[in-house]
């Protein structure tokens, strides 16, 4: 065979292969990202739900206060790495009601709302689609629920 008809098919293969790639790697890139992220925000959403049972677990107490409470749930969230700690909330519930038998019974509820922000999947996201509908935060919220200790 002639060199020439070679080193011509060698050369547009070369382009197909380059077009190929900037076709794919933007999806591949954002489909990494994606993981990560979500990953990220799974692994946030573990620590609010762990603070929220720490807090519930000290309002169950006979002698529990509000600030004791919110002091404990933001020290369990700054112990789990969260950065923004500050822009939390928490609400504490002390006098709900659930069902026990054919009873009811006092409970404490704490509720811990945390922004979370998608810090490389919307830009990322932004670069393949520029409309993208990923947002750049969302609110994730974790709550526990515990019966009330009584005094004997």
């Amino acid at each position: 065979m002639d060199t020439r008809i070679l080193k011509r098919a060698a050369r547009s293969e070369r382009g197909s292969v380059l077009l190929e790639m900037a076709m794919t790697l933007p999806l591949l890139l954002l489909v990494s990202v994606a993981i990560f992220e979500l990953g990220r925000a799974y692994q946030t959403q573990q620590i609010l739900t762990n603070a929220a049972r720490e807090g519930a677990r000290m309002a169950v107490l006979p002698d529990a206060s509000a600030p004791n409470i919110e002091t404990r749930v933001r020290q369990y969230m700054s112990q789990g790495q969260l950065s923004n700690v500050g822009s939390a909330t928490v609400n504490i519930t002390t006098t709900a009601q659930i069902p026990m038998g054919a009873a009811t019974v006092s409970a404490s509820v704490v509720t811990v709302n945390y922004p979370f922000v998608f810090t490389v999947l919307g830009p990322v996201a932004r670069l393949v689609t520029p409309s993208s509908t990923i947002p750049g935060a969302i609110t994730l919220t974790a709550a526990a629920e515990m019966r009330n200790e009584t005094q004997f």
